[in-house]
């Protein structure tokens, strides 16, 4: 359903091109997180550490909507924002941040607990019911000895050995990387101090567990809770590039539509060079177009095996999805925006995903068995031939050499025209 366009009230929020938080103070709370999406990172956080809502407005937010303001701003420049995360926001930007693929990061666990402990006992206090157990024995197998113990679990040639500290008399502990014994010392003793048991249960385990089967356990736990928030499994990923015949392409119109309380924002903008996409999407009122779209963007960054904390590669990802949403709609509806918004609105953006990736499959087809000479050509050639089909920045009007994302059917038209010239 078309909306109507509030780019005034928008501009009274904004003075000399900074956002100004007195007018934005006025709003209502559902206003405020409304506006805070049109908003980029930076001028999001300023208004939101401003304003008294502004822990509200954070955990208001989607847990991955939350990480990619993060690291839109960058992290030590976002600790404010973390501090106001929710327990559930946190976990997901450890799971995203300590995690190379299927290999825990010790390095980046170290820098994020480091992060967290800025928080005080307070913050960590809230987080620990969240956080796997399993995670903290991990963390902590890398970083510490454990010697003593409780009844048994003790004896006099552990008490009398060379070890670097003891909190309680009962547990000594030797650090394994004296560059992090002070961050490492501070969490046990934060632990030790808002939950014993749990203190006494992590030294117990850190005594005596297989590292490697931790490992296992932790990336399960972990891959079972992106799942729940729209990270699917790789086969299903997979499928959004399903191959079809553009020729004989037509709509279902059959999407069923989700009731939702929250709008999700998009982790890159969509951007002019998307003029269709962009013009459509501002013209809809539903929310749900939005979670589906990241859902999208998600399912491409699985099926590319692309790290998720990989900002540079998430744009690029973003980029791609765009596109190929760009392409189909310019194929179905020409420049027709009133179109390609009830387009978006009654079609799954699966199906149109898989129609802009086959139109620049039958260009990859056309190239994949012709070879030239020509420095210009070969690099488009090359880049068509790309697993996802790339666009040779050459025939840019800034000529230059690499590559980019396709964009819109001009894109396209113009390396059929190149083809063409070819002979292809």
């Amino acid at each position: 359903m078309p909306k109507k366009n509030d780019d005034t009230a928008i501009l009274k929020l904004v003075k000399g091109g900074r956002a100004s938080s007195l007018p934005f103070a006025g709003l209502t709370f559902e206003e405020k997180a409304r506006h805070l999406k049109r908003l980029g990172a930076k001028e999001r956080m300023d208004l939101i550490l401003g304003d008294a809502d502004g822990e509200r407005l954070v955990r208001g937010m989607e847990s991955q909507e939350f990480f990619w303001m993060v690291k839109d701003v960058g992290e030590t420049d976002a600790l404010e924002l973390v501090q106001l995360a929710s327990p559930e926001q946190t976990l997901f930007l450890l799971d995203m941040e300590l995690w190379s693929k299927w290999s825990f990061s010790q390095d980046k666990a170290v820098e994020w607990f480091g992060y967290l402990l800025e928080g005080g006992d307070e913050k960590l206090r809230e987080l620990l019911p969240s956080l796997d157990f399993e995670l903290l024995q991990l963390f902590l197998n890398r970083e510490v000895i454990v010697g003593g113990g409780i009844g048994d679990l003790s004896n006099d040639e552990e008490r009398l050995a060379d070890w670097d500290h003891t909190f309680d008399d009962t547990f000594m502990i030797s650090f394994k990387n004296p560059k992090h014994s002070q961050l490492v010392g501070r969490l046990i003793e934060s632990i030790r101090r808002i939950d014993n048991q749990l203190y006494v249960a992590l030294m117990e385990g850190v005594k005596s567990d297989v590292d490697l089967e931790l490992e296992d356990t932790c990336y399960r736990f972990r891959s079972g809770r992106l799942a729940d928030l729209g990270f699917p499994p790789l086969d299903e990923a997979l499928s959004i590039y399903a191959r079809v015949k553009p020729s004989s392409f037509t709509l279902d119109g059959d999407k069923s539509h989700l009731s939702t309380s929250s709008v999700a924002a998009l982790p890159v903008a969509v951007g002019s060079e998307n003029a269709l996409l962009q013009r459509a999407l501002a013209l809809i009122d539903a929310d749900d177009i939005y979670l589906e779209l990241n859902y999208l963007i998600n399912s491409a960054l699985v099926a590319d095996g692309t790290a998720l904390a990989d900002t540079e590669s998430m744009r690029i990802i973003a980029n791609r999805v765009y596109g190929y949403l760009n392409i189909a709609l310019e194929t179905i509806c020409g420049d027709d925006v009133k179109k390609a918004a009830e387009v978006l609105t009654g079609e799954y953006l699966k199906r149109l995903f898989q129609l802009g990736y086959s139109v620049l499959l039958d260009l990859k087809s056309r190239a994949e068995n012709f070879s030239t000479e020509d420095y210009a050509a070969n690099k488009l050639l090359n880049g068509l031939k790309h697993k996802r089909p790339r666009f040779y920045r050459g025939l840019d009007a800034d000529t230059a050499d690499g590559y980019r994302e396709f964009h819109s059917m001009a894109d396209v038209e113009r390396v059929d025209a190149f083809l063409r010239g070819l002979g292809v």
